[in-house]
């Protein structure tokens, strides 16, 4: 509960700083976000937590609002993950965890590894805050279904 609360505490502070610092008006706020800065776990922390907020408080299309599927822990299984960044043909992916998506894990894994959804960031979250009970887009299972299917007839016939 601890860690929660000062989590949420840090992203309110960069949530503020990073509103503060697009409309360019309060001088103040620049200089307690340079006294920040000055202070090295703190930093690093509020650097974080920055980064987090723009990344899923803007509006643009990028990169690290694409969904994927996949199979994790072993083979069969599927488990939706944000794409944070792309490097050549690898992937950087949060996998985030029911039903609290602020924890996960990232791991970095090819792209001929992943399944693209077409489900956008507020379905997947409210699906995984859910515990799989809010989900829309039945297709998202049907495609994995016949991929798994596929995979299956494959196998067998090799």
């Amino acid at each position: 509960m601890t860690v929660l609360a000062f989590t949420l505490s840090f992203v309110a502070i960069a949530y503020t700083g990073y509103r503060v610092t697009v409309s360019e008006k309060m001088w103040v706020l620049h200089q307690v976000e340079l006294l920040i800065n000055r202070i090295p776990m703190i930093r690093t922390i509020y650097r974080v937590s920055k980064k987090l907020v723009n990344l899923l408080g803007s509006q643009e299309k990028s990169v690290a609002k694409e969904i994927v599927f996949i199979e994790y822990p072993k083979d069969g299984l599927w488990v939706p993950g944000y794409v944070t960044n792309k490097v050549g043909e690898m992937l950087v992916v949060y996998v985030p965890t029911s039903p609290n998506p602020t924890s996960g894990f990232t791991i970095i894994v090819h792209q001929s590894k992943v399944v693209k959804s077409s489900m956008d960031i507020e379905a997947v979250t409210s699906f995984i805050v859910s515990v799989g009970v809010d989900l829309h887009q039945k297709e998202e299972l049907e495609k994995l279904a016949d991929l798994e299917r596929a995979g299956i007839s494959n196998q067998t016939s090799k």
